[in-house]
């Protein structure tokens, strides 16, 4: 991972080669950066002009060695009506000017974070650093020669205009989240003969650090308690299973824990119905659930969220050796529930069904909520643009809903109904793991629902938006780290004391 943007605020610096300003679509900015607009020769009018900058949101002006200014650069970015911009608003504009001044090869950048009518609150300025550095975030961990033409390896943007105080409050919550967000992208990137189950585990229980409370479980304690679903897809490879329960107790005491649980298939061959050869690689990141989960277990922490939260992640490679299992094999669940296997690359809703039996039945959670990179038909359903969303509750399903649109990690609600267990029905079981192409996402999730029990909860198929999916004015990678700010905005919205 290169290094990330640094932000400072309010801090005074010497007049660096590179300046950041707003103007709105009246061409006005605030009264820092007119001060410097009106200093240039001709004006910001007869600039825009020329460069036919409108101020419209997204516009951008980019003056080099500006006359009349002691300046190399000086970036004028549009915020079209800044009056309505919102929290996300503000990470894009964030993102934005972070590509700007890497595009300028800056090693640093004074940025004038103000706007002609409006006082810009801490709170945004908080986004904006948020959006900055999550655009700065690139894996290259193994590259070992790097291109001399990229941007620099670190920059530093400092931020003036807003309240410093206010700022640094907001951006202390914010900064933890990134993190999270920034950990979760990383676990997605890594090849999987680095990151198998065991290895994930440790990464995991680096978490111990915030104050996070971490349990891993070996293959000999999960077959004491007859996980065999869990550990059915794992017996075809050499390295053996985890699965890790993460615990932040920031809650009041004996409170009920909100549960997150996340499939981590560290690389799915799809087992004995193995999947072609064509785009294999990527299910190295068929683990983004579990990466998910941890990366909101360290935000949770690392904010000192008010809340009592648990995080199980089932870690296990999907491998087709000789001592994997079979189309046609049944197995019983820790529920005590028998499922007939007809395909071996359904094999993550094998992992959560232990998972989320085990969570329910030792934890008692207010909710439970998994993300599991799942299905292909929700790609087919639904793009890269939203995840899919499963829910027995509707108050929790609305709540999702509503994290999704204020943070941009969108959801968009399937139906469930007894009418498809009818596919998933089999006459050798109790059920069986597939119910074919049709309704596929559906059926998997409706799997699952079979080992929640009256619990509230609702499945996130991520396998859309984890990886591979549109680049973002905040995200340029493979790996999104989609689900952490979303369940992060869900606790703080609703869950917190």
């Amino acid at each position: 991972m290169s290094k990330l943007t640094k932000i400072q605020f309010g801090k005074a610096v010497a007049q660096p080669g590179v300046a950041v300003v707003f103007a709105d679509e009246e061409l006005a900015s605030g009264a820092l950066g007119a001060a410097l607009l009106d200093s240039l020769s001709g004006g910001l009018a007869r600039a825009a002009k020329a460069g036919n900058f409108t101020g419209k949101r997204g516009t951008r002006l980019d003056l080099i060695a500006p006359a009349g200014l002691d300046l190399d650069r000086l970036i004028v970015i549009g915020l079209g009506k800044p009056e309505d911009m919102k929290g996300l608003d503000w990470m894009k504009l964030g993102g934005a000017v972070q590509a700007a001044v890497a595009a300028a090869k800056a090693t640093q950048a004074l940025v004038y974070l103000e706007t002609a009518k409006a006082e810009v609150t801490g709170e945004a300025a908080a986004d904006f650093a948020l959006g900055a550095v999550l655009r700065s975030h690139t894996f290259d961990t193994y590259k070992t020669k790097k291109d001399e033409d990229a941007a620099p390896a670190e920059i530093t943007l400092n931020i003036a205009g807003v309240d410093p105080k206010a700022a640094k409050k907001a951006w202390s919550v914010r900064e933890g989240l990134g993190e999270g967000v920034i950990l979760a992208r990383d676990l997605v990137n890594e090849p999987a003969n680095v990151l198998g189950p065991v290895e994930f585990a440790d990464r995991a229980a680096k978490l111990e650090k915030l104050g996070v409370e971490i349990e891993i479980l070996t293959e000999k304690e999960m077959k004491k308690l007859k996980m065999a679903a869990l550990l059915g897809v794992a017996q075809g490879s050499v390295r053996p299973p985890r699965l890790v329960i993460m615990r932040w107790n920031g809650g009041k005491k004996d409170e009920a824990p909100v549960a997150f649980v996340g499939k981590g298939v560290v690389f799915d061959t799809g087992g004995i119905s193995i999947k072609p050869a064509a785009g294999m690689e990527d299910m190295k990141g068929d683990m983004g659930g579990a990466a998910a989960v941890t990366g909101l277990m360290h935000a949770l922490a690392a904010r000192k969220a008010k809340v009592n939260a648990i995080g199980v992640i089932g870690l296990v490679e999907n491998m087709p050796d000789g001592n994997a299992q079979r189309p046609g094999d049944i197995v019983r669940a820790m529920s005590g529930t028998t499922i007939e296997i007809l395909n071996t690359d359904a094999e993550g809703r094998l992992v959560l069904a232990d998972a989320l039996w085990y969570t329910q039945d030792r934890f008692k959670p207010k909710f439970m909520i998994d993300l599991a990179t799942l299905t292909g038909a929700v790609i087919i359903a639904l793009g890269s643009q939203n995840a899919g969303l499963f829910s027995n509750n509707d108050e929790l399903a609305q709540r999702l809903t509503a994290a999704g649109e204020g943070t941009g990690e969108t959801v968009w609600r399937l139906p469930l109904s007894k009418a498809y267990d009818k596919l998933i029905d089999t006459p050798n079981a109790d059920v069986k793991n597939t119910g074919g192409r049709t309704a596929g996402s559906i059926t998997a999730a409706q799997f699952l629902q079979r080992f929640v029990n009256d619990v509230p909860w609702a499945h996130l198929d991520v396998a859309g938006t984890a990886m591979g999916s549109d680049k973002t004015e905040f995200s340029q990678g493979w790996a999104s780290g989609f689900g952490v700010r979303l369940l992060d905005e869900l606790v703080r919205a609703h869950y917190e004391d």
